[in-house]
């Protein structure tokens, strides 16, 4: 397996390993950690930062990246991606999606466990493990909470954790049961772990899209706003009476920003994340009946947008987070109804933001840079302090003002689902630098 990802790595002419000594110039440095923005040139050597500091000279033998224009910040974090492999591997699989991350200016990334096996145990975690060495990025693991995810029976949580579990995640599926729910957050707080919970109560069923006027004028089975925030505030009370920590994936609907802020003021130990599309599309875009525009959460009202760009704003929403989740063109090129859910985000994420957050002026660069870098590795209990001497090499290196158009024939990823297709975006990575390893754009 080892041999045939270095194939796979040397025969893409953007990926290729970084000079032993690599100095980026003229650069503008923002640490999201510190929240400060500064000039600064770095010189890596052997893939770890040796200086950060202004006017460096290069040594003999040192690779210059001329960063002039450009902002340079700790590689991005992706903390919900659907890498598919084991069991998928027709829509994506590890080297194909480690691809797509770097070229995205993804330098680690927490994938979920729903693949076939689920990844609810040490052989399957190790296995994985074992394979993702080689890779472009450091792919973090999540397994499931509940065998099989089928919300029923706790995972060996003590013997995952100790094979390097950072957090437990039955994604695609809500825990229906409280008291399992109240079990996993139990045992995830002996470990200062948290909980990654797919919110969502499965008794609304066989639903295409949002509860809208627009589902209504279609004709459209449609789940409700309700099926997403009664579980939030379930979950959020499970989390008051353990005392434990729960982290909300895709949030999507109004209501739930609400009882995540009051949850936060009242400090209960409660973070979540929004996906780029819940941020930059409503549901209007299932007019065009494209099934790129059919996920779960499905996407909402223009009132639910509002509410995320005000969380997101005051902080209510800590993180931005893909859910990447591939699909084959023939799984997708179907009727409405009965294609799956999910679209691409990996190359995307950074475009996304700068062009419907940072532009329109409803983040600032740190704000939006913050819950792409820094707080998804707090939040999972990783060093989000990566721009000092002495760290491996883990930087993106971007131009915000450079203009492209999302094409998904020109994606990295092995499918092509993106609802940004055709789309002109602002914001481009130039230079993905991590381990060693070096994208090029």
């Amino acid at each position: 397996m080892k041999k045939m990802i270095n194939n796979i790595f040397l025969s893409e002419p953007a990926f290729k390993p970084a000079a032993e000594k690599l100095l980026i110039k003229n650069g503008t440095v923002i640490d999201t950690s510190a929240e400060k923005q500064y000039k600064a040139d770095i010189f890596i050597v052997n893939g770890r930062i040796e200086k950060i500091s202004e006017n460096i000279k290069a040594e003999k033998g040192c690779e210059i990246i001329d960063a002039k224009g450009l902002y340079i910040t700790s590689g991005f974090f992706d903390m919900h991606v659907h890498l598919r492999e084991p069991g998928y591997e027709q829509a994506e699989n590890l080297v194909t999606g480690t691809n797509a991350a770097m070229t995205g200016g993804i330098t680690s990334l927490a994938a979920m466990a729903n693949t076939t096996p689920c990844v609810d145990n040490k052989f399957i975690l190790k296995d994985i493990q074992s394979r993702s060495k080689e890779l472009l990025v450091n792919v973090h693991q999540i397994p499931a909470v509940t065998l099989k995810r089928e919300g029923k029976v706790l995972v060996e949580m003590t013997e995952l954790f100790e094979n390097g579990a950072l957090a437990f995640s039955d994604d695609g599926n809500g825990i229906e049961s409280s008291e399992t729910m109240t079990g996993a957050l139990t045992y995830a707080k002996m470990f200062g772990t948290p909980i990654l919970v797919h919110p969502e109560d499965h008794s609304f069923s066989e639903w295409v899209m949002n509860e809208s006027f627009t589902s209504t004028e279609l004709g459209m089975s449609y789940l409700p706003n309700i099926a997403e925030s009664i579980n939030v505030t379930r979950d959020i009370e499970i989390a008051r009476y353990v005392d434990g920590k729960v982290h909300f994936q895709h949030v999507s609907a109004k209501e739930s920003v609400e009882l995540i802020r009051k949850a936060k003021k009242e400090k209960l130990k409660v973070t979540c994340e929004v996906t780029p599309h819940h941020f930059s599309l409503t549901d209007e875009k299932v007019r065009t009946f494209s099934t790129d525009y059919k996920m779960n959460p499905p996407l909402r009202t223009q009132e639910d947008l509002d509410a995320i760009h005000k969380g997101l704003k005051d902080g209510t929403i800590d993180v931005i987070a893909t859910d990447h989740a591939p699909h084959p063109s023939e799984k997708k090129n179907v009727e409405f109804d009965f294609a799956p859910f999910g679209v691409l985000g990996l190359e995307t994420m950074f475009s996304a933001g700068i062009t419907y957050l940072v532009r329109s002026e409803k983040l600032s660069l740190m704000e939006f840079l913050k819950k792409i870098t820094a707080n998804p590795r707090r939040i999972l209990n990783l060093d989000a302090d990566l721009l000092k001497k002495g760290k491996i090499a883990e930087l993106t290196i971007f131009d915000i003002d450079q203009k492209w158009k999302v094409d998904r024939r020109k994606l990295k990823s092995l499918s092509i689902n993106t609802c940004f297709h055709g789309e002109t975006h602002y914001g481009k990575v130039r230079f993905t630098i991590n381990n060693g390893k070096i994208f090029r754009a």
